[in-house]
Order: structure tokens, then sequence, then C-alpha cells
């Protein structure tokens, strides 16, 4: 397979706004009770940046916009859901997959597939179609040494504690608008690509909308800082200044 470029495309508790969480530069990390960290940090090291929040808060623009002015590359989380063949896959009451529960996902790979690329500066990961419930291909995201990787997903803030314990967090945001915004935004963003039926896109639109608040609540409990994109976008920039290829 040829190697596609997709350059293109933890915080310990709540953390004051315009403050990214970045590991401190020390070698080696040491915990505070003195046993060595999985991994030291330094300011050449890549390191992740996760984005979460609710689907259609603006995740995947964000992403977009940040890499295509710094060149970071991007790791879709939503290319990790489980395919409909997979017992694990939960379903929800409407008859079709349920995305919006967490075991949807597979986290343990996804956190491999974010190790192998801060590690090796390469990883091949799946292509997930949501319409299809299906893995349809895989691709290859490469970084440069000194790149941040975005890794952007409604579960993204799930992979705050284990990428911090082994080193590999930069920071962890939650992206979030208006929420009938994000919903109208979701339900043209579902429709145009085919998801699912109109009526089914309408239903789980309103059960998205009633749970929105719940959703910004975990992603606070799991230690992501909530922002609306123009914001989350103005501080990443800020981290220009601790090491990028750029």
């Amino acid at each position: 397979m040829a190697a596609v470029d997709h350059r293109s495309g933890g915080t310990a508790g709540d953390q004051p706004a315009g403050q990214p969480v970045v590991d401190p530069v020390v070698d080696p990390v040491v915990d505070p009770v003195g046993a060595p960290a999985a991994r030291a940090t330094s300011r050449d090291r890549r390191r992740v940046i996760l984005l979460t929040g609710p689907s259609g808060a603006g995740k995947s623009r964000l992403s977009a916009r940040l890499s295509a002015t710094h060149g970071w590359p991007v790791v879709r989380l939503d290319d990790f859901y489980r395919e409909a063949s997979d017992p694990r896959l939960p379903r929800s009451p409407l008859g079709i997959p349920d995305w919006d529960h967490a075991d949807s996902w597979d986290a343990g790979a996804a956190v491999d597939a974010l190790r192998t690329l801060v590690d090796e500066g390469r990883v091949e990961v799946p292509v997930y179609d949501i319409g299809a419930s299906a893995v349809t291909g895989r691709h290859v995201v490469d970084a440069l040494p000194t790149d941040f990787v975005l890794a952007e997903g409604l579960f993204a803030g799930r992979l705050v504690e284990p990428l911090r314990r082994e080193g590999l967090l930069a920071d962890a945001l939650c992206v979030r608008q208006n929420r009938t915004l994000t919903a109208l935004r979701r339900f043209v963003r579902d429709l145009s690509e085919r998801r699912k039926p109109p009526h089914i896109l309408v239903r789980r639109g309103l059960t998205l909308w009633r749970d929105e608040p719940r959703v910004i609540a975990q992603a606070r409990a799991d230690g992501a800082r909530c922002l609306h994109p123009r914001e989350a976008e103005s501080e990443l920039g800020a981290l220009l200044g601790v090491g990028t290829s750029t």
C-alpha cells in the first residue's frame, strides 16, 4: 500500500482557561511517590492533543484548520468504532449501532495506534464507514519528530488518563458551541453523508441534543478543558513555542 500523508488533515484536573496543559520538561519523569514514569518527556518529542466534545460541535473542522496551519497529523478516533459484525457493539433503541455508547469504540486499539505514531512517526489506521457500520479500508498517518498529533473524536476524553500515564499527552480540549447550532450542523452533516435514514437522524439528533450537557460534564470529568473552537484554535497555537515542525 502506498503511504498516504495525512499531515493535512492529562490534565491533572481542570486547568485555567488560556493555559495549555503541557507535560513538564524533565528527564526522567518522576511521579509524586518517586517512581519513574513510563517515558521521559521533552520539548522535541511528539505528543498527542486530544479533541473531544459533542457530535457536530466542530472537532473535525478544528482539526483540519490546525493541520493546515501547523502541519500536524490527524487521527480520527471515530475510525476505531467496532464493526456491525462485532458482538461487543451495543445497539440503540432505534435498532442501529449505538455510536454514543463508550463500548462501541475500541479504546485499546486507539491508544496502541497513537503510541505507535508517537514512537515511530508512522502508523496504519482503519477507515470506518458509519453508514455501513464497517471498516472499509486502511490508510497511513505520518508525523515529523517535533509534531503534535491531533486525535479527535467523541470519546477522546477517555484517553486522557492512559496517555498521560505514558507521557504521551500534550493537552485535552472539549470543543463546544451552542447546542442547537451543533444539532443543526450534525443533522446536515449526517444527512449529506447518508449515514442513516432521515427519520433515524432526527430521532437520534433530539436524543443527542438532550444529552449534550452530560457529554460535556463527562469530558470535564475525564480531564478536558471546554472551549469554543476558535478559543481552542488560539490557545493551541501557543504550543508552537513548545516545539513543532514549523
